[in-house]
């Protein structure tokens, strides 16, 4: 049975505090529609970025940002697919949020094979491994060093079965969203499930149990970023010693960095947020503190596409065509988006 120890000092339950603090101001913020969308779309492209170049890929934001936008880039194919990859779980995510989906060890098989589709044979990919694993320091004119050895994968399933029954008893017990997503995060790097994409996967749980938590700040932060700042530091926060079965057990060290990350990270959204234009009270679009979630996914698919369609937004919303038709039209009535060509051709963009 999985029982994570750990002990929250002063200074982690004040940061808890801070966060919370940051919460309320940013979700209260009387954002901009087209500034919202495009913190969000930026908040996208720094977490794949940041979480792929962690592991060696050498595509910069600019690339990835264009990747998004489904625009094609000269790099190598490999770099190309994990970058697709993390975007598509990233999406992955949103959907499990959405739909209220319980967070479960098919959900981390679900991600890691988003994350490693084409990188990881197809036996490998969204499946545990096999066989043995080993963090590898690479020593150029000298031996390799072995600085982890993963626990046996026979034993890995039911490590990570341990792992989600106590994310779900998390619930009842009420502990901060924060604490859970980092200790998520910390055992799947300790258990390495998988042959490759272990890092990756982390981030992306780490990501899923904040949104679902309610711990999603309107999507714009990107911890990620904070991890790749200063890889050193991320790497001996995460340490977790040399073996699975002697590591130490105690997950305050790695919290204290986590929750300290966030806090930076939601610090930064607040101050980006303060330093624009808010939407002025009264009348009209002005009046309105916030966007249907479905208005949102609606302009965050022409912010990476450029233009929707009617067929677009039947496919994204799974719903009837009149609807489609009808969340468009308040869109254009609100000014947020402007209609070209008429007829089956006829699209919207961003007005």
């Amino acid at each position: 049975m999985f029982d994570p120890k750990y002990s929250l000092s002063p200074k982690v339950v004040s940061m808890l505090t801070s966060i919370a603090e940051s919460k309320g101001v940013i979700d209260r913020a009387k954002l901009l529609p087209k500034n919202e969308v495009r913190l969000r779309r930026q908040a996208i492209v720094r977490m794949t970025q940041s979480s792929t170049e962690i592991e060696g890929n050498i595509l910069k934001y600019q690339q990835v940002d264009a990747l998004l936008a489904n625009k094609k880039i000269d790099a190598p194919d490999r770099d190309i697919y994990e970058v697709r990859n993390y975007l598509k779980a990233l999406k992955y995510i949103e959907l499990i949020v959405s739909e209220k989906k319980s967070i479960s060890e098919k959900t981390l098989l679900k991600i890691h094979g988003l994350v490693t589709h084409k990188t990881l044979p197809l036996n490998q990919s969204g499946h545990y491994r096999q066989g043995p694993i080993y963090v590898v320091r690479r020593r150029p004119g000298m031996p390799n060093q072995i600085m982890y050895t993963g626990p046996k994968a026979l034993i890995v399933p039911s490590l990570c079965q341990d792992l989600f029954s106590w994310v779900e008893e998390s619930r009842e017990q009420d502990i901060n969203p924060v604490i859970v997503a980092g200790i998520v995060h910390q055992e799947i790097a300790a258990i390495h499930p998988f042959a490759d994409g272990n890092g990756r996967t982390a981030r992306a749980m780490a990501t899923l149990i904040l949104y679902a938590r309610g711990y999603d700040f309107r999507r714009l932060f990107a911890l990620e970023d904070y991890y790749n700042k200063d890889r050193a530091s991320y790497y001996q926060a995460i340490n977790i010693g040399e073996n699975y079965s002697e590591r130490r057990v105690d997950f305050t060290r790695w919290l204290e960095y986590f929750v300290q990350g966030f806090k930076e990270e939601i610090d930064l959204v607040k101050y980006q947020i303060a330093a624009l234009p808010l939407q002025k009270t009264g009348a009209g679009v002005g009046s309105r503190i916030f966007l249907e979630k479905d208005q949102l996914l609606i302009l965050d698919f022409i912010s990476q596409m450029g233009r929707i369609t009617v067929t677009d937004v039947v496919d994204i919303l799974k719903c009837p065509k009149r609807t489609a038709q009808s969340k468009l039209l308040k869109l254009k009535n609100l000014g947020l988006v402007s209609q070209t060509g008429r007829g089956p051709s006829s699209a919207y963009i961003l007005s």
